[in-house]
């Protein structure tokens, strides 16, 4: 097979990015942020990462991603959903208000940051169709908020987790070099308990 042809191939891939690896403030109030739980929790605090997917199908590229609503510009961004941040009532306004992507030619910003290989979750094109479909029934819960039972909150992490979970693919993957996903059990969570 080509490389050319290899370019082409239907994929799932899952990509780790470091947060705030775009130099965003959020680089310093998730340092904060992770110093404080690992306090709580008497561990070492530990490199945070959000995840990424990238989606091949048909040859069509696309990206699955929850960002912040405001700063994202004009343009189809493949907004499927919004959800509020911090508390619900916020969420009346859009600088509180996150976006639900699945966006056709999209990029993610900070991609050049990624560590690690990227992990190919699957190439069967039934599976990819199942992922980009199930984007748009994605639960809409409060970002950085706790969901009941999953001993998590809800995040961009966990978007991909139920992404991926409800696609019948294993939610059990771990950011490199030991570092911590916050969120990512909380979409494991709400594939298993709807």
């Amino acid at each position: 097979m080509s490389t050319d042809d290899a370019a082409e191939r239907d994929r799932a891939t899952l990509l780790w990015l470091p947060v705030g690896a775009d130099g965003h403030v959020v680089i310093h109030t998730s340092a904060w942020w992770e110093r404080w739980r690992a306090a709580v929790e008497r561990r070492s605090p530990a490199p945070l990462f959000h995840a990424a997917m990238e989606l091949r199908l048909a040859g069509v590229p696309a990206v699955i991603e929850m960002a912040p609503a405001w700063g994202a510009g004009s343009g189809d961004r493949g907004v499927l959903a919004t959800g509020p941040v911090g508390l619900g009532w916020l969420g009346r306004s859009r600088f509180f208000r996150y976006e639900v992507r699945c966006w056709a030619y999209g990029a993610i910003p900070d991609r050049a940051w990624a560590v690690g290989e990227p992990i190919v979750l699957t190439s069967d094109a039934g599976t990819i169709t199942r992922m980009l479909t199930s984007v748009g029934s994605v639960p809409t819960l409060t970002w950085g908020r706790p969901v009941p039972g999953a001993g998590d909150m809800w995040n961009s992490n966990s978007l991909i987790s139920w992404v991926i979970g409800s696609a019948g693919l294993r939610t059990d993957r771990e950011p490199p070099d030991g570092g911590r996903a916050p969120g990512w059990a909380a979409g494991a969570h709400l594939v298993r308990h709807p």
